[in-house]
């Protein structure tokens, strides 16, 4: 047997789990997706990357605003999906949606729910300094991410270890674990678990302002927050004026007055231990390695940055 399914996703991490389905003895009969926005300084219109992947793979693609209105109700209505898959999609559906008969709405989310329900539940981790953290494979519900789960699997998060390197790991485990849930729900009657209220936490979705360095915070916990926000927004604090976007930085036993520049290493003293820069990039300029950087840039022991 094989599902009809209406897939909902944008962001690249949604990309290898559609093509996982679209490879598989499952037909997809469409994909919704966020409307295509204007990015970069040439405010340069650009698809997202599940629209890019279905026009490749000759999918048919929506993009509306909203999902409220009747005319996209009674179009997914005239599709009749089986199942719907919602991958970071980036819209809540609508109670309408969810009551239609005869369709099965899950979602594959970045974290083992309960914990880390919401926008960002990969970076939240990392910057948690979680050991581990997954994959679930829920039923949706109204609540936000509340929905009982079907199934999960574990990933270790190791403290080098960035948002980008962990989301791509993450979405090739979703990849096979989509396939696992598809077979269970055609092949046995599926049990659904309840999520336990009481170990909820919530994944806010990341602020510009949360990106800026504080020093005074423990180099852990600095470079734990750069590792969860590359490559977006970018962890940063300004040398002299100018802005600087650090790519890759590691913690050091190092003791010294917090936001002070400790040694020509670009060592930079924190609470507790000091963080060493490894990669930056100044602003509007391309990325470098430290040790590429201190040749055209002057830096000076013990001057402060905080």
């Amino acid at each position: 047997m094989s599902f009809k399914i209406l897939f909902m996703g944008t962001p690249e991490f949604s990309v290898p789990i559609l093509k996982s389905i679209f490879e598989s003895k499952h037909k997809i009969l469409g994909v919704y997706t966020q409307p295509p926005k204007r990015k970069n300084r040439g405010q340069k219109i650009l698809n997202s990357p599940v629209h890019e992947i279905s026009k490749k793979l000759e999918i048919p693609v929506r993009h509306p605003n909203s999902l409220e209105g009747i005319e996209e109700l009674n179009h997914i209505k005239k599709l009749n999906p089986d199942i719907v898959v919602v991958v970071a999609y980036g819209k809540i559906l609508p109670s309408k949606l969810l009551n239609f008969e005869n369709t099965l709405f899950i979602n594959i989310h970045a974290s083992l729910l309960p914990r880390w329900r919401g926008a960002a539940p990969i970076q939240r981790a990392i910057m948690n300094m979680d050991e581990e953290t997954g994959i679930s494979v829920m039923k949706i519900v109204p609540k936000l991410d509340a929905g009982p789960v079907l199934m999960q699997s574990k990933i270790k998060i190791s403290k080098d270890l960035n948002c980008k390197e962990l989301g791509e790991k993450m979405s090739k485990l979703g990849a096979k674990l989509i396939i696992d849930a598809l077979n269970l729900i055609e092949n046995s009657n599926p049990v659904f678990k309840d999520q336990n209220e009481s170990e909820v936490s919530y994944a806010k979705k990341i602020q510009k302002n949360e990106s800026k360095i504080d020093w005074n915070e423990e180099a852990s916990k600095v470079v734990a927050k750069i590792n969860a926000f590359f490559p977006n927004p970018g962890c940063w604090f300004d040398l002299n004026g100018a802005r600087i976007k650090v790519i890759k930085a590691k913690e050091v036993i190092n003791d010294g007055k917090p936001g002070t520049i400790l040694d020509k290493k670009f060592t930079i003293a924190c609470s507790h231990n000091s963080v060493q820069i490894l990669e930056l990039k100044k602003e509007g300029k391309q990325k470098l390695t430290t040790e590429e950087f201190l040749k055209g840039n002057e830096i000076s022991i013990g001057q402060n940055l905080t």
